[in-house]
């Protein structure tokens, strides 16, 4: 048996369901039995939920790299308490503060099941909704960063960098002295970027946008794509001899298409990050420690209650959100 709240036979919780493929209104709010933590695992009371571009994608039966076969109940970020674990399980974990990720399903609910491995502990100081906006964009800018090799003076390119990820890449690469060119679509978004740690802002919907790059800058030594398409093709001609590039989003649907060959010709090297699980534990586990130092602060730009995940699906897919999205459940 679970140890921890008994619970009654039949208990439901509340949940979103994705049953069939389509725009954000198949995300519809029901019903799901309660799970209960078996062998080896711990049931998460969850506060708030991480939402991700790529979820849009996989809602709308796009084609990509993670695939879903509904009907589930989509998600793959939490943030929590542990309320209940397995029966061989330390229930010296009970009351602990986690984030985790649910295996690629399970998120938008009131409480998820996941191995006992999975949470990561929320360092004291960090708020839980702060450590949810981290979780995965925290380790991916920490990966990014680190893949690319940020140097002091370094000339750093950031795409979409009103983004989730984007918006801490600003603030970790001006953390490392380098040169912040912050690149996002929309009046809005390019206001954000200076209280960030961006040097300049650039409308990239601007047709010009690369031409006032390199008026002010001369060039990069380094970008980090958020965009794909033209923009990363934009992107990728502003980098000197010796530059580097990462490709990390698909904002504009396609992914980046700079070839090995158009890279080498210009002496370039595309990174591709490890994102072996014990590095992206690491990472996760770094950008937690600096949003409790206050040396990473997530932009959470927009929150929806659960019930609400269809407008939190619809504000991305517009391009209408800034930062972090989050599903607030309780």
């Amino acid at each position: 048996m679970a140890r921890g709240p008994p619970q009654a036979e039949g208990d439901h919780m509340r949940a979103i369901w994705l049953r069939e493929f389509g725009g954000p209104d198949v995300l519809v709010p029901g019903t799901a039995p309660d799970p209960t933590p078996g062998p080896g695992q711990v049931l998460i009371d969850v506060a708030h939920v991480n939402i991700t571009f790529v979820e849009t994608q996989q809602r709308s039966g796009r084609p990509g790299p993670f695939q879903v076969t509904p009907p589930l109940i989509p998600g793959n970020g939490v943030g929590g308490v542990i309320a209940a674990v397995g029966p061989d399980v330390d229930p010296a974990l009970i009351g602990r503060r986690v984030v985790s990720a649910t295996g690629g399903s399970g998120a938008y609910a009131e409480r998820a099941v996941v191995d006992v491995s999975a949470p990561i502990e929320v360092p004291a100081g960090l708020a839980l909704d702060e450590a949810v906006a981290l979780l995965a964009d925290g380790r991916t800018a920490t990966m990014l960063i680190e893949a690319v090799g940020v140097h002091p003076g370094d000339r750093v390119l950031v795409e979409a960098a009103a983004g989730g990820v984007g918006s801490l890449l600003v603030q970790l690469a001006s953390r490392a002295g380098a040169r912040v060119i912050g690149v996002a679509g929309g009046h809005r978004k390019v206001e954000l970027l200076t209280g960030l740690g961006a040097d300049l802002a650039v409308d990239y919907r601007r047709p010009d946008w690369a031409d006032r790059v390199r008026a002010a800058t001369g060039g990069a030594d380094v970008v980090l794509d958020g965009v794909g398409g033209a923009v990363a093709r934009a992107a990728f001609e502003l980098l000197d001899p010796g530059g580097r590039m990462v490709s990390f989003g698909l904002a504009s649907g396609e992914w980046s298409p700079v070839s090995a060959e158009a890279a080498t010709a210009r002496q370039v090297t595309l990174i591709r990050p490890d994102v072996s699980p014990a590095r992206l534990r690491a990472y996760t586990e770094q950008a937690l420690a600096d949003g409790a130092a206050g040396r990473l602060r997530p932009l959470i730009g927009q929150r929806f209650p659960l019930d609400h995940a269809a407008d939190a699906h619809a504000a991305i897919e517009a391009r209408a959100s800034v930062g972090k999205t989050l599903l607030d459940v309780r």
